[in-house]
């Protein structure tokens, strides 16, 4: 049992870094991205805006919060990345092509299952 406890933690650790370096990069990438392109604000048409709200603003906020609470901040950035593409792709009808969406967001899901795994040991030790 002792084994068992010794290697989730282990799991716990190694996922919570891989959350937190995983966030700083896909933050940093964003930053400099937008910096690169030279958004000009008055230049982004309202479906834009639209679109921006979820992803990368609402990722990137809950990436932030992620790292002082985990289920709030992974959860808030989870559901900016299906509301991006609910509402950008799917509502506005907008060609939403690969998997970069996703790969910048997937800190968000290292995050939601270092909170999951962690309340369950929570709950394990207590019982």
């Amino acid at each position: 049992m002792l084994n068992n406890r010794l290697d989730l933690g282990l799991l716990l650790a190694v996922i919570e870094l891989l959350a937190r370096v995983g966030s700083i990069a896909s933050i940093t990438l964003l930053i400099l991205l937008f910096m690169g392109d030279a958004v000009r604000p008055s230049e982004i048409s309202p479906n834009e805006w639209v679109g921006l709200v979820f992803f990368p603003i609402g990722v990137v906020i809950g990436m932030v919060i992620a790292w002082w609470k985990e289920g709030v901040g992974s959860v808030l950035t989870v559901a900016s990345l299906i509301g991006f593409y609910m509402v950008y792709g799917y509502l506005l009808r907008n060609y939403i092509g690969g998997w970069w969406f996703i790969i910048f967001a997937s800190p968000g899901f290292l995050f939601l299952l270092h909170w999951f795994l962690n309340s369950a040991e929570k709950r394990h030790a207590l019982a």
